[in-house]
Parts: C-alpha cells; sequence; structure tokens
C-alpha cells in the first residue's frame, strides 16, 4: 500500500498554467481592442450627437466637448476618414458615412441597454450615466443579451427597458 500522498505531475501542472496564461492573454487582448474600438465609438457617437443638436460637427466642438486640443481632434478625424466613418469637408465641418451613422447608432443604443441595466440593479441615475460610458466599449453581445433578457423579465418603467442590442 502506498501512503504517499498524490501530487500532480509537473507537466501536467505545467499545462494548466499554460492554459491559463493563454487564456489571461486573450483577455487582455480584447481589452487592448475594446479600447482601440472606444475611441472611434466615442468620436463619431459625438460627431452624430453634433449634428443632431446643432447641425454641424466642427473640429473645435469636438475637441471642447472631449476636452483635447484640435490637433487631436484633427489626427483623429483623418483616421475616421481613412476607415470610412467620417466625410471630412474643409471649412464646413465633418459628416458621417453611411458607416460611420450606423456605428454611432449601435453606440447609443448599446450605452442605452447597460445604462438602463444599471439603473435596474438601483445605479443612481448619475454613476449609472457615467459607468455605461466606461463599460459598453468592454462587454461582448453574449454580456449585452444577458443584461436585455434581465431587463425583459423585469417591469421597469418605460424609460428604463425596451433598448435592443
Amino acid at each position: 500500500m502506498n501512503t504517499k500522498p498524490e501530487h500532480t505531475p509537473p507537466s501536467s501542472h505545467l499545462a494548466v498554467q499554460m492554459q491559463q496564461a493563454a487564456l489571461r492573454a486573450e483577455g487582455f487582448q480584447q481589452v487592448r481592442e475594446a479600447h482601440k474600438q472606444e475611441l472611434v465609438e466615442d468620436y463619431v457617437e459625438l460627431i452624430s450627437d453634433l449634428l443632431l443638436e446643432i447641425g454641424e460637427a466642427r473640429q473645435v466642438q469636438i475637441a471642447e466637448r472631449l476636452g483635447v486640443a484640435q490637433p487631436t481632434v484633427a489626427k483623429m478625424l483623418k483616421r475616421l476618414e481613412g476607415m470610412g466613418y467620417v466625410v471630412l469637408r474643409p471649412y464646413q465641418g465633418v459628416l458621417l458615412s453611411a458607416e460611420g451613422e450606423t456605428l454611432a447608432q449601435t453606440s447609443r443604443e448599446r450605452h442605452q441597454l447597460v445604462e438602463s441595466f444599471l439603473l435596474a440593479l438601483g445605479v443612481d441615475e448619475d454613476s449609472a450615466r457615467r459607468d455605461a460610458e466606461g463599460l459598453e466599449h468592454h462587454v461582448s453581445k453574449a454580456t449585452l443579451a444577458a443584461f436585455q433578457r434581465f431587463l425583459d423579465s423585469h417591469s421597469l418603467p418605460e424609460n428604463q427597458s425596451g433598448h435592443s442590442t
């Protein structure tokens, strides 16, 4: 009879550690990609908001709302133009392409869904609005679908539910 305690063989333990490291690396990569997309989405959503609110979106207005310098905005607008999201019109401001408007609308809907979910959990309105701004870019479609199912299964005032993913 063997009375020695059984141990995980070193090679098996190493394999588990390597698998865990790979999963963490995948998570880090997902966050980095979300950060890149976050800036793009914030810009197109803001441009859409400005166009809806005041009929134009100029670099100076974008810079003021984002709290950044105009050269920063100019660089990002060039990037967005290259991605096909905006149309730059010298001395006239910025327009969104159809693709840019679709991205802005999707981002807006995702924000509304996340904010509604936070409100349903009892988070105060100001915190929910602010937190949704950060979270909206970092949740997967599966998580958004779960948020929607939660909202659909709970009785909420009309202004807090009914957002689609």
